[in-house]
């Protein structure tokens, strides 16, 4: 009889595929029903931890912030989640409430591109490779978090727009800027720099996500896209 290490997902019972898909594919690629699936570890004999998540999160329109405000005794109203499953789920999102707390007095509000070039430089300096970086921002420009979306050779990198805007909707941002190192030192904006500056404004556009600046980065200055009125 065979034998084999590698599980696939579907072949599990359905409250163990979150924890397995989470260790095969990372936290980003679990709904919040599966995450809350992994809090409250089983269901009934009627549904899965899953379908017991999805349930309580179409009980308050699929909005955590809903689920975060209910208590204890609001979740053990659901058939199949207990007082210690319910703890489960409070304990967790009060944690993610407390996080939240702590990340937003550290974040960073973007004024000018030399910040951005500052921002950069500790991740990027002395690079000899070509980096794609992105800064995601909130409504008042503030600083979400900094995503490094592609690595290229020494001429070139590759950015797929899809995962430029994927990252940023993921992060709920309001808008976004582009920063790519030149290893070579030449400050001049490519053709194919171009044209990802353009593609980048047109999507963002549509989707509301504005594009507001893409830097070239060197170790000896920066080319900035808005500065320089080509955007």
């Amino acid at each position: 009889m065979e034998t084999s290490t590698s599980i696939k997902i579907f072949e599990l019972a359905e409250e163990d595929r979150p924890r397995e898909k989470l260790l095969l594919k990372g936290k980003s690629a679990l709904s919040d029903a599966e995450l809350v699936a992994i809090l409250i570890r089983t269901g009934t004999t009627a549904c899965s931890a899953v379908d017991l998540s999805r349930m309580l999160l179409a009980s308050v329109g699929n909005n955590l912030a809903a689920v975060a405000r209910m208590s204890v005794a609001d979740l053990t109203k659901f058939k199949g989640i207990g007082e210690a499953k319910a703890i489960s789920i409070v304990s967790a999102l009060e944690l993610g409430r407390r996080r939240k707390e702590q990340d937003l007095p550290k974040r960073q509000k973007i004024t000018s591109s030399k910040q951005v070039y500052e921002l950069m430089r500790p991740d990027l300096y002395d690079e000899s490779v070509e980096q794609v970086y992105l800064l995601l921002l909130n409504r008042s420009n503030s600083l979400i978090k900094k995503e490094r979306v592609s690595q290229g050779g020494t001429t070139a990198s590759v950015v797929d727009p899809k995962v430029v805007f994927r990252f940023a909707l993921e992060q709920g941002a309001h808008s976004l800027i582009l920063i790519h190192n030149h290893p070579s030192g030449n400050l001049q904006p490519s053709e194919s720099d171009k044209r990802l500056t353009q593609c980048l404004q047109k999507i963002g556009r549509e989707l509301e996500l504005p594009l507001l600046d893409h830097l070239i980065y060197t170790d000896q200055g920066y080319f900035s896209f808005a500065d320089e009125g080509i955007m």
